[in-house]
């Protein structure tokens, strides 16, 4: 069954770095208003990050300094399991999280990490921009969160050291690194394969070493973590096309007044497409590159095969009758491509 929908419960090691986060944010004004306190995973120069300083720009624009986002890139304040928690105890403003760590919080947001839910990026995009991806942003709030808006992720394909993956049956005993989420793990297993949970930053040891045989994901992040290195083969199996969310701490939205609540969701939709112009432009920039690198890239034949493996899975998570009206919406718009 899916992991609790409970809130997050920050240990004693998340409360003391929250406490450490709060007592900077008020040395530098921060919890006066003039800034948010925003952190990312992801390197500088990534399309998430550059996005959340787009809305810390238009946010400084419209209220004349008042209000902007201070953006700590790379990871420099932990995992996104431990930000995350951190979030929703308040120590931190804003988090660019994957939608991984969000599954075990609220059911809702594992709708866009099904496998093959998306027909494509622009069925994910159409579908997330729209009331369904709303609803689903709100269900985050009653777990301290407070949803703001989905940025891409692209397609994820399997990649690994020993073979192209051509069939599900290629699948079959290769360990496959997965985030820290049951439905990656239920995916991977649907397929015949040891699904290994670990965070992205190990993944390069990891496959070096010997400890995964490979994992999956999008063309930036085999790139950017230097993970075609040491995996060679790449496969377009692009079974999921799941975004990333920017989330606030609820108990800093509680302290905004309605119009600059307005403000901040307005700013942050408008950094998304900015955000979409970037992702796009890096998708091409990391397949040229990795392609001219020598890696032996492959497509699937018959992606339906892989479709009915992991069909099961929707089943697993899919339970309620609201996530079931939300999924048949998604199917929906996707019949209209």
């Amino acid at each position: 069954m899916p992991a609790s929908a409970d809130p997050v419960r920050p240990s004693r090691r998340h409360v003391l770095a929250a406490g450490a986060a709060m007592a900077g944010l008020s040395a530098c004004g921060v919890r006066a208003g003039r800034e948010f306190l925003s952190t990312d995973t992801h390197p500088e120069e990534y399309p998430t990050v550059q996005a959340v300083k787009e809305m810390g720009r238009l946010l400084s624009a419209r209220t004349d300094g008042r209000l902007g986002v201070k953006i700590y890139a790379g990871g420099q304040l932990g995992s996104e399991q431990d930000t995350l928690e951190i979030t929703v105890f308040g120590g931190l403003d804003m988090n660019r999280v994957n939608l991984a760590p969000l599954n075990s919080i609220e059911p809702l947001t594992s709708i866009p990490a099904l496998p093959f839910l998306f027909q494509s990026n622009d069925h994910m995009r159409r579908a997330l921009d729209s009331p369904i991806g709303d609803e689903i942003l709100a269900s985050l709030e009653p777990h301290g969160l407070i949803g703001l808006c989905f940025y891409d992720s692209g397609d994820r394909n399997f990649y690994n050291t020993r073979r192209p993956i051509r069939t599900p049956a290629d699948m079959r005993g290769l360990k496959i690194r997965v985030p820290s989420s049951d439905l990656y793990v239920s995916m991977i297993r649907a397929l015949g394969a040891d699904a290994t949970p670990m965070s992205i930053a190990e993944v390069y040891q990891a496959l070096v070493q010997g400890v995964i045989d490979g994992a999956e994901n999008n063309w930036p992040s085999y790139e950017s973590g230097r993970h075609f290195e040491a995996a060679k083969y790449y496969s377009l199996t692009q079974h999921v096309i799941a975004p990333e969310v920017l989330v606030m701490s609820k108990s800093r939205w509680d302290k905004l007044d309605e119009a600059d609540r307005a403000l901040v969701r307005q700013t942050a939709k408008e950094s998304v497409p900015y955000m979409r112009t970037l992702w796009d432009q890096r998708v091409e920039d990391s397949r040229a590159r990795l392609m001219a690198s020598g890696i032996e890239v492959n497509e699937i034949e018959d992606k339906a095969a892989f479709a009915a493996a992991m069909r099961p899975v929707w089943d697993r998570y899919i339970v309620s009758e609201q996530a079931k009206r939300l999924v048949s919406q998604i199917e929906a718009m996707g019949e209209a491509e």
